[in-house]
């Protein structure tokens, strides 16, 4: 909302211009820039250097009064023009305005004096400032200019020269004291729709600043014909449209708007059309409500020549509208429209309809003055991407008792504006006004919620200010809520909030609580699920968000068989329309988009998963982790070898994922075991992952069939998923450390050949039980199958080490201790050991 301060000043006294912005900042209207026009940055006010705009010299940019326009001699595009500027002398200009003619005298222009600054776009339209000095033009020599809004900065048109009103000031008056502006752009909150409106500002400054706001009642000078009969109104459902408004105005001269009006719609944003569109977006910015002229003459004739009916309604499946944009649009039942018995004639609360806008040629206007449902304005406008200043309004809300007084000021300006003659009376349909909203005000409640005593008198003056009526109480006040107030539906609590606001954020008084705070006291998932993320990430991985909304057959491609999702009833699109129940698929699927562009992913996700319960209301919500490894294990280097394929992950890689997990996370006792019951594992690649005999996850590689469904097929794609519930359960709070030996270790090799079914995990066992506290580590290193030990078996060859924490280990002991070893290999497992047996 661009707010010019020449023009807000006709409500209410405004500060200087750095003083009302802090103030309107911290009262919830920040000012995200402030524009100038003419005159010098303010003092206080940053302004940036595209917004600073010229200085117009008090005694080199003036109005002049033109005495006389004649033909230039030498060239039929330029004209001669006679100025009086304040001067002894008049003087004479050279201009190519297109919107003066030799013959008129009379009008009053904008004079540039040799050494003033002016905006000239270059020969490749680059807006540049140049330093206006004497030049012969066709042979006569000129150092003045008249301007143009495009030379002076206020607007990019540059169809002409400014022609000032008759009743702006003497020639010689200095151009900045006229059109000399600072405009403040305020960034309003949905919740202060109010203030997308001069007046709403106004109110505001006042209530900030302790100074009065002065609006006017708008009144309408009318004709005596009335417009009983002329036209009719007809709301289909009050909901969609609480109030409409029509007001008929005849004779209407459609033009330029007035300067005034066009130099304020300027500096406010917007460009000026002509005096009927101008009118309706005037009083748009100064009350808030929007307004639309249709051509009653063109109703007319679309009722065959009877009383035209407008009716506000639902538009039909499949009837169309062209806008005023001249785009032909399909409209559906969710779309609001203007409609008249022979059809749609504009999208109500986002643009009308081009057959009955105002053209040139129009006489009579009927004149919109309504309110609509939010909702349905910002659906439609989002719908067909309609976004203006009209719908930005209607979209968070317009009071109906705004929709008379907007009408009443429009009115009058298009009788002053448009020499138009304004018929007597309003069609006015407002069929369920809303009760007035009154409020109990406590004191006490101001204390509670504030924390400190608001004086009376102030608490009188704010609220006031702000249009609410209040009535003393013994308990505080009694205040009737005005309608205009749309945002107010918490009661005090709202009122409160105004005061706080309104007494300044800065200014609320800094207190200690009166109680100690609690001991601060951890919160071991959060602080598990974190210590997951960060050993994961650890590992090399990085970590994934997906969606928690998916769809039924994202999942299915999983294999896997499950009862039912957690539905959503009015999901965005059919791809969102459920809650997940794994992570994998949304994982999977990034995996897979990032494959497009890399040839190694190494991803994981925590996250919530639904799972619905039976005669439950809600779902149960575990969470889980899921990791993804596919491409290749290694970045590339200069030392892969030429056309050999780069080593890729595989089930040893994930498995090494889980394992350093699991061991980081001090779980004990851990066991990975063989599995065939998991649908979207290979079967011969997956395990699952057991701590103390309870199923925590599983991991291996992910099922041809359902690496294809995912657009993975022909890859390897390692996968696994964690119960982080589970975990978090097993995780032990506190854990033994064990001291580091000082003394040299020794390296000792078992190779044991044992049945082809026998787990590794299983010999490990048995090696540890073997080698007691000497023996402080075992390792797998080879497995063999083949020529050299009986079939149906296998070798497995495993590094140990034996080490002491108060001593040196002799031969003797190591041999010992390794014998031990051998020795339970041969008596529990009934193995062979390599070279020995």
């Amino acid at each position: 909302m661009l707010v010019p301060l020449s023009w807000l000043r006709d409500y209410v006294a405004v500060p200087d211009p750095a003083h009302l912005v802090e103030r309107l900042t911290i009262a919830g209207l920040e000012s995200s820039g402030v524009r100038v026009f003419g005159l010098p940055v303010p003092a206080g006010i940053r302004a940036k250097p595209e917004d600073a705009g010229l200085v117009w010299e008090r005694d080199r940019v003036v109005v002049a009064k033109v005495l006389e326009i004649t033909k230039h001699p030498e060239a039929d595009k330029l004209k001669l023009v006679k100025l009086d500027y304040g001067a002894a002398e008049p003087k004479t200009v050279v201009t190519g305005a297109p919107n003066i003619a030799p013959g008129q005298s009379g009008m009053k222009v904008i004079l540039g004096l040799r050494g003033c600054r002016y905006y000239f776009a270059d020969k490749e339209g680059k807006k540049t400032t140049v330093t206006l000095e004497p030049k012969a033009l066709r042979g006569i020599m000129n150092d003045a200019m008249c301007m143009s809004d495009y030379e002076l900065g206020t607007s990019d048109e540059h169809d002409g020269i400014i022609i000032l009103d008759d009743s702006d000031p003497a020639p010689g008056t200095p151009v900045a004291d006229l059109l000399g502006d600072v405009v403040v752009e305020l960034d309003i909150l949905p919740n202060m729709a109010r203030c997308l409106s001069l007046v709403g500002v106004a109110r505001e400054v006042a209530a900030l600043t302790g100074a009065a706001a002065t609006v006017p009642e708008p009144t309408v000078e009318a004709i005596g014909e009335r417009i009983d009969g002329k036209v009719a109104v007809a709301i289909a459902d009050p909901k969609l449209c609480p109030r409409y408004s029509a007001t008929l105005v005849w004779n209407a001269k459609v033009g330029p708007a007035p300067r005034w009006m066009r130099s304020r719609l300027q500096a406010a944003g917007m460009r000026p059309i002509n005096n009927v569109v101008d009118v309706t977006n005037y009083v748009m910015l100064e009350y808030g409500q929007p307004l639309h002229a249709f051509d009653y003459d063109v109703l007319v004739k679309r009722a065959d020549g009877k009383v035209p009916t407008v009716i506000v309604r639902p538009a039909t499946t499949g009837e169309t509208l062209k806008t005023l944009d001249g785009q032909v649009r399909e409209l559906s039942p969710e779309n609001l429209v203007i409609a008249d018995t022979a059809g749609a004639i504009a999208l109500a609360g986002v643009m009308g309809g081009a057959e009955t806008e105002v053209t040139a040629d129009t006489k009579n206007i009927l004149l919109e003055s309504a309110a609509f449902d939010f909702v349905s304005v910002r659906k439609t406008a989002r719908q067909f991407n309609l976004f203006s200043e009209a719908s930005t309004r209607f979209s968070r809300g317009v009071s109906p008792d705004l929709v008379l007084v907007a009408a009443v000021r429009a009115a009058e300006l298009l009788r002053r504006c448009a020499d138009g003659e304004v018929l007597s009376g309003v069609v006015d349909s407002y069929p369920a006004p809303a009760p007035a909203q009154v409020v109990a005000l406590h004191r006490s409640e101001i204390a509670r919620l504030l924390g400190f005593d608001v004086p009376a008198a102030e608490v009188e003056r704010v609220l006031a200010a702000l249009q609410f009526e209040l009535k003393p109480e013994t308990f505080g006040w009694t205040v009737t809520v005005p309608r205009t107030r749309l945002d107010v539906q918490a009661g005090a609590a709202d009122l409160i909030e105004e005061l706080a606001r309104v007494f300044g954020y800065d200014k609320l008084p800094e207190r200690l609580l009166p109680l100690e705070l609690p001991e601060p006291k951890g919160n071991r998932s959060l602080e598990v699920e974190d210590k997951v993320r960060d050993l994961l990430a650890d590992q090399g991985l990085q970590e994934a968000i997906t969606y928690s909304l998916t769809s039924p057959e994202a999942e299915a491609k999983l294999n896997a068989k499950t009862t039912g999702h957690v539905a959503l009833l009015n999901p965005l699109s059919p791809e969102r329309s459920v809650l997940r129940r794994s992570l994998l698929p949304g994982v999977l699927a990034v995996t897979q988009k990032n494959l497009e562009a890399t040839d190694s992913v190494a991803l994981y996700e925590l996250g919530f998963v639904y799972v619905p319960q039976a005669g439950e209301k809600l779902p149960d919500e575990p969470r889980q982790v899921a990791v993804v490894l596919c491409g290749r294990r290694a970045a590339a280097a200069w030392d892969d070898q030429q056309g050999a394929k780069p080593a890729q992950y595989d089930f040893y890689d994930v498995k090494g994922v889980v394992e350093s997990l699991v061991t980081d996370l001090h779980l004990n006792p851990v066991t990975f075991a063989a599995t065939k019951a998991v649908p979207w594992l290979h079967p011969m690649r997956a395990a699952e992952v057991l701590v103390g005999g309870r199923r925590v996850g599983v991991f291996g590689e992910l099922h041809p069939t359902v690496a294809a469904g995912f657009g993975l097929a022909d890859r390897a794609v390692q996968v696994a998923e964690l119960d982080l519930e589970a975990l978090i359960e097993c995780a032990p709070d506190r854990f033994a450390y064990r001291p580091f030996s000082t003394f040299p270790p020794a390296k000792r090799d078992v190779a044991v050949v044992v049945p082809a079914e026998t787990p590794a995990e299983r010999v490990l066992a048995e090696i540890r039980a073997g080698g007691g506290e000497l023996l402080t580590g075992a390792e797998l290193f080879d497995v063999y199958t083949g020529e050299g030990i009986p079939a149906g078996t296998k070798s497995l060859a495993f590094a140990l080490t034996y080490q002491a924490l108060d001593r040196t280990l002799g031969e003797k002991e190591i041999g010992k201790a390794h014998e031990k070893v051998e020795g339970r290999l041969r008596h529990v497992l009934k193995a062979q050991i390599r070279g020995k047996d």
